[in-house]
């Protein structure tokens, strides 16, 4: 008799079917023990609103709130074609539904990803298609052959994934009722107001955005201010000069620079008087191990043009082709039973180190512990050596080999020296006295003594080095300034910043907090998961709340007004959303039932559609300016009026056929940080151009450049051509 595999992936049944010498049929892999199929994530999915009533077919105010009285599957639909089933996945369920019925088969395994959503990807279908054989689960984090022969040899029965299981299925219909229903009830109230399209509503989707906003809020409200410093330059002796900063009570920051230089003055050409000197050496630990929010942050902040969701196709990728451990974790540390597994895959990879000599295997809990693994370890490689690699997946991989790497370095140490000076009151610097002025100068110096993991990492330690001085030595004030200091904004979220705020659920835990961090992290306590953080922020990016300059993501008009009037106001609180976020992490560990989570959620959908419906700002009259009456210009195409209307600027000629207009929300012109205008659009049917300064490229380069709006002979199609002109001074 045989089992029946069903993989998540038609990749990973290849990796089963490599380690169980299975051969390829028409959809499955067949060998003496197994047959090994697959699905293509979800094959199924949670029926539309309209399938339990026909009559929400077309959305009306009074159908909702909308809440089944229970919740049914039904085939993943088409693409394109919403009314009918996607053929493929017709066809792989069949070839699934085939296999089960076979006479020969006397069980299942499902050996989907071993995390919440790969659990209800297998359980969907065996909830759908109703097997009589037993099921049971194959729990792996990497796809080697050894993995899968361990893995098959050690399955456990489903029935006892059944937690994991409720908090897949708790979150499925959960973001089902919120985004079925708070995104129709606000669309429909928005389309008699500003909006005309769809309001896309969601559980992670708000928080996320909210954190953007209030981002670009500390920018939009801080108000420049200055401050003074005063340094000096001291040369003792013969010896190297150096720079001090002076301080009084312990601060070095003055708001006015007029004590500064009135002090300047008193001490110039007087000596100084090294009254301490501070050698403090500090052993520098490598960075933690990657989760998948740790990875994606480093590759984007690393790399132009990557985005988190990038990162993780790549990193997937990886995974399917067996040459990295699960990505889809929250860890920063392997499990204690991974340590001669470890040490294998160590005694490999430090081959292709230039630095073999200098690695060593340990235990240190940095790396093993046990007590902070949530689920999955860190993401390292597996024994596996890499052929040919794509330039995206060699990124990736060497990011993640290195960090590997660098747990095993030397830890990196270094030399800290502060030097504390007073001002003498005479050039005898043997007779003199400390002068009479309330602060003293401080001198910091940093040598980098040992590189250790650092050279791994490519980071370079930028040396300050002092001069070999010793305590009650003098040394002369050559020459003082007073520097001025502008306090400088909070910069913009980039998607490496905003991915810690959601992995730690808006806590201020800095780099250093390790500990805190990590705390924060595996107490579930978070916004989304790491395996769905980067959809959210390319989901913002789609609907329009958010949009990306360069590494920079802020908020669109749409996304600002969105956070300031839409009435379901615990979508926008961090710690509301961090709360069910935990809630289904209890789930999975007994200490919640999906019933409550759903009855939970179901009271606040009911509760903010009446909100939502009953508001009287959201959704309210427009406040875009009136259309203008009179012709923008002339149609270059047929002579005829342009006129203006809500979303473009069209030819009145349309009628008979002539289809020139340039749209309001030209997607060329807005992703450059400009707008379609009616002022914009008459300077260019006048002039044939329109000059734009300050655009900002995809890399965030700042240009200016003339654009034309130009007929393709070949498709027929208006397109924008760009002449650049060379910068100004202040654009440099």
């Amino acid at each position: 008799m045989k089992k029946l595999i069903l993989a998540e992936k038609p990749s990973v049944a290849r990796n089963i079917a490599d380690a169980t010498g299975a051969v390829r049929r028409n959809g499955y892999y067949e060998g003496e023990t197994y047959l090994i199929t697959w699905a293509f994530g979800h094959l199924l999915q949670l029926y539309d609103a309209r399938d339990y009533d026909p009559s929400m077919k077309s959305w009306r105010m009074e159908k909702f709130p909308f809440i089944p009285d229970h919740f049914s599957y039904k085939l993943k639909t088409d693409g394109r074609n919403k009314e009918k089933a996607d053929a493929g996945v017709v066809r792989q369920i069949e070839i699934i539904k085939s296999l089960i019925g076979r006479q020969d088969v006397d069980g299942i395994i499902s050996a989907t990803d071993d995390d919440r959503e790969g659990q209800i990807i297998a359980d969907e279908l065996w909830y759908y298609l109703k097997p009589e054989k037993p099921v049971e689960r194959l729990l792996l984090n990497e796809w080697t052959a050894e993995e899968v022969k361990r893995g098959l040899n050690s399955l456990r029965p489903n029935e006892t994934m059944k937690s994991l299981q409720d908090a897949g299925f708790g979150r499925q219909i959960a973001d089902w009722l919120i985004g079925i229903n708070l995104t129709s009830v606000a669309t429909l109230k928005s389309r008699h107001g500003k909006e005309s399209r769809l309001l896309n509503v969601g559980r992670v989707l708000m928080p996320t955005l909210k954190i953007i906003y209030d981002r670009d809020k500390e920018i939009e409200n801080f108000k420049v201010t200055k401050y003074y410093k005063l340094i000096g330059t001291f040369k003792p002796g013969t010896k190297r000069q150096f720079e001090g900063t002076y301080y009084a009570d312990d601060n070095e920051k003055f708001d006015k620079p007029d004590a500064l230089k009135e002090l300047a003055a008193k001490i110039e050409g007087l000596p100084a008087r090294i009254t301490s000197k501070k050698v403090t050496r500090k052993k520098e630990y490598a960075p933690w191990l990657f989760n998948l929010s740790g990875l994606q942050g480093q590759v984007t902040s690393k790399n132009r043009g990557w985005t988190s969701d990038k990162v993780l196709k790549t990193a997937q990728s990886l995974y399917e082709k067996k040459l990295i451990t699960y990505p889809r974790t929250a860890s920063v540390v392997l499990d204690e039973s991974l340590i001669d597994k470890t040490r294998k895959v160590l005694e490999i990879h430090k081959k292709e180190c230039p630095y073999e000599d200098e690695i060593r295997f340990h235990t240190s809990k940095r790396v093993f512990d046990s007590k902070k693994v949530e689920s999955h370890s860190a993401i390292i490689p597996t024994y596996l050596v890499p052929g040919k690699l794509s330039a995206d997946e060699q990124i990736v991989y060497d990011t993640i080999r290195n960090r590997f790497l660098a747990q095993f370095m030397p830890v990196a140490e270094a030399e800290d020296t502060e030097l504390k000076l007073r001002m003498l009151n005479g050039p005898d610097s043997e007779a003199a006295e400390y002068l009479d002025i309330p602060g003293y100068f401080m001198a910091k110096g940093k040598v980098q003594i040992r590189e250790g993991w650092k050279k791994i990492e490519g980071i370079d330690s930028k040396d300050t080095q002092l001069p070999n001085v010793s305590e009650g030595e003098t040394a002369d004030l050559k020459k003082t300034e007073v520097k001025e200091v502008e306090r400088k904004p909070p910069k913009p979220h980039t998607e490496k910043t905003l991915l810690r705020v959601m992995e730690t659920c808006g806590r201020k835990v800095e780099e250093k907090d390790d500990q805190e961090m990590m705390m924060a992290i595996l107490s579930g306590f978070s916004i989304g998961t790491p395996a769905t953080r980067a959809e959210t922020i390319k989901k913002l990016k789609t609907a329009g709340y958010i949009r990306a300059k360069g590494k920079s993501l802020t908020c669109t008009d749409l996304g600002k007004r969105m956070v300031e009037t839409f009435p379901a106001r615990e979508l926008f609180d961090l710690e509301y959303t961090g709360r069910l976020e935990k809630t289904l992490s209890d789930i999975e560990k007994k200490k919640h039932t999906r019933e409550e989570f759903l009855s939970l959620i179901t009271d606040f959908v009911k509760n903010s559609v009446e909100k939502i419906k009953n508001d009287p700002v959201f959704g309210g009259s427009s406040e875009k300016p009136p259309l203008h009456t009179e012709p923008v210009g002339i149609c270059p195409e047929c002579g005829a009026p342009v006129m203006e209307t809500d979303k473009a600027f069209g030819c009145s000629g349309w009628k008979k056929g002539c289809h020139f207009a340039v749209w309001k929300n030209d997607y060329f012109i807005t992703s450059l940080g400009k707008k379609v205008t009616w002022e914009m659009v008459k300077i260019l049917l006048e002039h044939g151009k329109v000059g734009f300064h300050g655009c900002v490229s995809k890399k965030g380069n700042r240009f200016s450049a003339y654009f034309y709006y130009e007929k393709d002979p070949e498709t027929g199609r208006y397109k924008w051509r760009l002449e650049f002109i060379p910068l100004r001074g202040k654009e440099k």
